[in-house]
């Protein structure tokens, strides 16, 4: 029990679960031992934030039934009501007041106001993360979102028919469900260096299409009991997670007093010979400056956060285009001279999503081999021009075809999304401007992911107004400008990348025979 002799205030900054592991224990937990249950943790945290998030896709056709009901809601419907393909009662009727000609605009309206503030709050979110406890902070932001989100369901029971109930309740998820990206790509940040930090953070941010598929499977089966639960469910679900949160998560190794295993690998810096450091001088390296919250200004200033958060607006915009629109483009296509059924459509449409889980992982791992996270990114956004070309003018000719090019688009689209948003996120956070100064990953986070989901907004919206005025070919031209404009944005980083990559290839100083100003060997 030696080991477990510390100090109360040391103790007192430990989670009570972490200091109930440790009393079964009977010793300190190791390095990995924290490591792994950071990872356990912030991955149910964001994965239930996901499935909180996907409720509403799934209960469209019980609120409007004149909507069109395609992709996995209606595969999910059609499983979890045993065959039957006969509605009852309030699923016929639809819920006032969505059930009327307008109800599919005002479930569109709901949508965007979500995807407004949860963008906006994102920036607001990261400042305020990079100043309190992330503990604390992502668990109000998770019972925040569980008790709008089934605020929203109370409304079956309370027979509330006010739109803007509905749109307030999902505005105010939207600004809680923005505290969850900063926070936990901070906390994950603190805990693994650089060299590992792509490869674990593809693998890890599984938890979006994990959350989504979930929270698809828990509302579509509560429907059968009335929609309101199928926003109960997921909104208990979060809160109960969010207290797992509060009761186990250590924000950094500091704070628990962990010993690292090995040292942080300074020497590889995103951006670090596009720009000298802009926030700090050599006069401010004390330990209270290294403890200062970073100003949402000064983090836009850290070299690399703008052309990344710029790269992002338009790498989501493509990816949510998919999201939002990939199966009802897919029933409306005739595959091999046939037009798919929502089901079929719905399960071909997975395949974007498995190709952009391979993606994630495959972006994380390149950019740890070589070191350069620009390159790998732009090299993914720039490859997925010819994959967004092939796979509208050869997704018809077969079924096979259409998967095969579905999954590859997923996997060139999807894979510098996740890399900007984990590991680009978490190094840009860290950044040797800041000269130690640990207090920016959130606000660097959130001013990334932020300006990424602004993108993400802005996609859907241009799709669906594009597609019903000109066509579906106008659609994926506007998609692979938007990918070659996020390959753009990073030419002065890949080019900085470049330029180091050469210079270490070259022999160092110290093998090399001393030369004059004009290149002449010189004797020694």
């Amino acid at each position: 029990m030696g080991s477990l002799m510390q100090s109360e205030p040391e103790m007192e900054k430990k989670p009570v679960g972490i200091r109930f592991l440790e009393r079964i224990k009977g010793s300190k937990l190791s390095y990995n031992a924290y490591q792994a249950i950071v990872l356990i943790v912030t991955f149910l945290a964001y994965a239930s934030y996901h499935a909180a998030r996907k409720t509403t896709s799934i209960v469209k056709s019980a609120l409007d039934p004149q909507s069109p009901d395609t992709g996995l809601n209606s595969i999910l419907l059609r499983f979890t009501s045993f065959g039957s393909s006969v509605k009852t009662g309030q699923e016929q009727e639809g819920w006032a007041p969505f059930n009327g000609p307008n109800g599919t605009v005002l479930l569109g309206e709901i949508d965007v106001a979500f995807l407004a503030v949860y963008a906006f709050g994102m920036y607001f979110a990261g400042h305020l993360g990079d100043r309190m406890n992330l503990r604390i902070f992502l668990t109000v932001g998770m019972i925040g979102t569980g008790v709008f989100t089934s605020l929203f369901g109370v409304g079956y029971w309370a027979n509330i028919h006010s739109f803007y109930y509905f749109l307030i309740m999902q505005m105010f998820a939207g600004l809680f469900q923005s505290s969850g990206w900063p926070s936990v790509v901070a906390v994950v940040g603190k805990w693994f260096n650089k060299k590992k930090r792509g490869l674990i953070m593809g693998i890890w941010n599984a938890h979006t299409s994990v959350g989504n598929i979930t929270g698809s499977l828990i509302a579509a089966a509560m429907l059968r009991y009335g929609w309101g639960w199928s926003f109960v469910v997921p909104g208990v679900v979060i809160a109960v997670i969010g207290l797992v949160n509060f009761a186990f998560l250590p924000v950094s190794p500091e704070n628990v007093g962990a010993e690292r295993d090995e040292d942080v690998d300074s020497s590889e810096k995103i951006g670090d010979s596009v720009n000298l450091p802009l926030l700090l001088s050599s006069s401010d390296s004390d330990s209270d400056d290294k403890k200062r919250p970073v100003g949402f200004i000064e983090a836009w200033r850290i070299p690399g956060v703008a052309p990344f958060a710029l790269c992002l607006f338009f790498a989501k915009l493509v990816a949510y285009t998919f999201l939002y629109w990939l199966p009802f483009y897919v029933s409306h296509t005739a595959i091999e001279g046939e037009y798919l059924s929502d089901e079929t459509a719905g399960n071909l449409s997975t395949m974007f999503d498995v190709g952009g889980v391979v993606g994630g992982i495959m972006a994380g791992y390149i950019s740890d081999r070589i070191g350069a996270r620009a390159i790998t990114a732009a090299s993914f956004m720039y490859c997925s021009i010819p994959a967004l070309f092939f796979y509208r003018s050869y997704g018809h000719v077969s079924l096979l075809a259409n998967a095969s090019l579905m999954f590859v688009t997923g996997m060139l689209v999807n894979g510098p999304y996740a890399l900007i948003t984990t590991a680009v996120s978490a190094d840009l956070g860290t950044h040797s401007s800041l000269k130690g100064n640990s207090r920016a990953l959130a606000t660097v986070t959130a001013i990334i992911d932020g300006t990424g989901s602004v993108g993400a907004a802005v996609g859907p919206l241009l799709t669906g107004y594009i597609s019903s005025r000109s066509s579906w070919t106008a659609v994926f031209t506007m998609l692979m400008g938007a990918a070659f404009v996020a390959g753009l944005l990073l030419t002065r980083l890949v080019m900085a990348e470049v330029a180091e990559k050469i210079a270490e290839s070259r022999p160092s100083e110290e093998c090399r025979s001393p030369v004059d100003h004009q290149g002449h060997v010189m004797e020694v």
